[in-house]
């Protein structure tokens, strides 16, 4: 599958990036205008939120209802891959380098989403749909524009949708943030079964940090819902660097009865952030940092550990390290990888395969070091 050769090689959403804003095209110079039009890629995204609106704007504040949108994005056509860049301000705006929106539309009703999506769907000739779910500490701006970047850099096939549930995007807004991903559930599950109202026949979840908790537990209720509609649509999970208790997460899957699959999660020993969640928690561990991989060895996951790409407070491993963009990127045949045969064929992928019953640890090792002999693992 295309898809996950693409997806493996990325991360969601930089929880300690400067705050960025929407920046309308329209409202730049004539002159910058006409650039923009030369030098932009439009990168058109559908979101789906539980941010309630307040002035135009969709803040921080909790919705009970679910409010669907499309963004176009303006992405610069000679950016950094992996980057944004957000312009300082309105008149300092720099079309050859700034992310840009050209233009967004809320639709009145879910219906009419419906049948927007279905048509875009119907013009890309893949009927795959990929949906983002931000995690901790999150803007509106950030996490969509992180969407238009990853999505097309890494060229994901099919439709990008982006769940923006809603938090506080403030580095001390954890408690706000975690049961504000609980509240999200129901959004999420509206935004799926618009999906898959739409003709979607395979559904890609990618979520990052408290984002996986919410996938989780959205998850978990469509499935004792019995919603065949969601559920059978299911085409992977993948965690990147989970805020999720361990515990809390088999409970989860136990309820869901059948992971779909391929499932699987992104973490490191050496992540900081979940390091102080699990702290505050008080417990030793979170999904995303697990040292022990016997507390999920009765689940159908695959795990891998990306420790040795550590960088900074090592939450956001996978694509702020362009040696695990390549190395990831690079691989031939992913899908196969993850399934029952992935310990057989350790060429795949530069790191150490440990398997406990079901699921998988892959130990990945950065190339310098699988050149040099090195696994990155302590002898």
């Amino acid at each position: 599958m295309r898809i996950f050769v693409a997806l493996l090689a990325f991360v969601l959403f930089a929880s300690c990036a400067p705050r960025g804003n929407f920046v309308m095209l329209e409202e730049l110079t004539p002159e910058k205008i006409a650039l923009a039009e030369e030098v932009s890629i439009r990168v058109p995204i559908y979101v789906g939120t539980s941010r309630r609106e307040e002035n135009g704007e969709f803040g921080f504040a909790r919705s009970d209802f679910a409010t669907f949108m499309r963004y176009d994005i303006l992405m610069p056509r000679e950016h950094k891959v992996g980057e944004v860049t957000w312009p300082k301000s309105v008149k300092r705006a720099d079309p050859t380098k700034d992310f840009l929106t050209l233009a967004d539309q809320q639709f009145a009703t879910a219906g009419d989403f419906r049948k927007e999506l279905a048509k875009n769907l119907g013009q890309r000739g893949s009927r795959d749909v990929t949906v983002y779910v931000h995690g901790f500490n999150n803007t509106m701006a950030e996490s969509i524009y992180r969407v238009a970047q990853m999505h097309y850099d890494l060229k994901v096939p099919g439709v990008a949708v982006h769940y923006a549930w809603p938090s506080r995007g403030s580095a001390l807004g954890y408690v706000y943030d975690r049961d504000s991903a609980l509240f999200g559930r129901d959004g999420l599950e509206a935004l799926l079964r618009e999906i898959a109202g739409a003709g979607a026949e395979r559904i890609i979840i990618v979520a990052h940090s408290m984002g996986g908790a919410l996938t989780m537990e959205t998850l978990r209720q469509a499935s004792i819902r019995g919603d065949r509609k969601v559920m059978d649509r299911m085409a992977g999970v993948i965690l990147i660097s989970p805020d999720l208790d361990v515990d809390l997460f088999r409970a989860q899957a136990h309820a869901m009865g059948k992971l779909p699959q391929p499932f699987l999660i992104f973490g490191s020993t050496r992540d900081t952030i979940l390091n102080i969640s699990s702290r505050i928690a008080g417990a030793p561990d979170r999904l995303g940092n697990l040292t022990d991989l016997r507390p999920i060895s009765d689940l159908e996951v695959t795990y891998y550990d990306t420790a040795a790409y550590n960088q900074g407070a090592g939450h956001n491993n996978l694509g702020t390290s362009p040696a695990l963009l390549q190395v990831l990127g690079g691989i031939a045949n992913i899908d196969a990888a993850f399934r029952a045969e992935a310990r057989t064929r350790v060429g795949l992928l530069p790191g150490v395969v440990l398997t406990v019953k079901n699921a998988t640890a892959i130990v990945l090792s950065p190339v310098e070091a699988v050149a040099a002999g090195n696994t990155g693992l302590a002898d």
